[in-house]
């Protein structure tokens, strides 16, 4: 169980896709001038990643690893498919991002013509990809765990689209100088809140602290216990040579 927390929020505000790692900027800064479509572009996000980061989980347990094939005959166990990773990764998302702009343009047609062309181009957004390629190269071991990394990643990238979409619409009455104005407002306030998400670093790392010293102060006693030890063997020595010449 904490194991599932501790991921969840790693993955929300330590490890955040965007201010992290700036992994799709290109959909956070174009679509990131309302908050209406900012929130439906973030829940298509949390969607997708929860749903292909789980899948893609099992194709690489399965099919993908060294040695994944061993489930159907020992004479599989030797291939490795691992080259097929990207071509299959994107093939789920694909067909999972196909789904949700069917949902949409179905039920919300106002949300479906707001996010344009940034809608099917979820496919090869980079949060997407780099979400099943991080749960491939973290190991994350269980279903479980990469459908908690999926959705907290989803979140984590919704709550960054959401926050900047806020204060564009906010910033459009401020007396911002000419130069900064559009683009280059926006990329000073993402570099200050990724200043500010990087400050939660502290919430999974503060309790290692007395562990550490810990750690430090039996290696210190070995260190002190061994040289006590030399320093006896030494006097030792010197005092059976210096009998021996008596």
């Amino acid at each position: 169980m904490l194991e599932h927390i501790e991921l969840f929020f790693r993955s929300i505000f330590i490890d955040n896709m965007v201010f992290a790692t700036f992994l799709g900027m290109c959909s956070y800064l174009a679509v990131s001038k309302r908050v209406a479509t900012a929130v439906g572009l973030g829940a298509a996000v949390i969607f997708v990643l929860a749903v292909t980061v789980p899948l893609n989980w099992l194709l690489d347990q399965y099919l993908l690893r060294d040695g994944a094939l061993a489930w159907l005959g020992p004479e599989y166990a030797d291939y490795n498919l691992g080259f097929l990773s990207f071509i299959l990764f994107i093939a789920t998302i694909a067909t999972m991002v196909q789904l949700v702009e069917i949902v949409v343009e179905k039920f919300s047609p106002a949300l479906y013509n707001s996010l344009g062309i940034f809608l099917p181009l979820i496919a090869v957004n980079c949060a997407i990809l780099g979400g099943s390629l991080f749960m491939q190269s973290r190991d994350i071991q269980t279903l479980g765990l990469a459908f908690n990394y999926g959705l907290s990643s989803g979140i984590g990238w919704f709550l960054a689209i959401l926050a900047i979409a806020a204060i564009r619409e906010k910033i459009r009455y401020s007396n911002v100088p000419a130069p900064l104005r559009g683009l280059g407002i926006t990329f000073i306030i993402t570099g200050l809140m990724a200043i500010g998400f990087m400050s939660f670093g502290g919430m999974l790392t503060g309790g290692d602290e007395a562990p550490q010293e810990e750690v430090n102060t039996t290696a210190q006693k070995e260190k002190e216990l061994k040289v006590t030890e030399e320093v006896k063997e030494n006097t030792v020595s010197f005092n059976n040579l210096i009998n021996n010449n008596n």
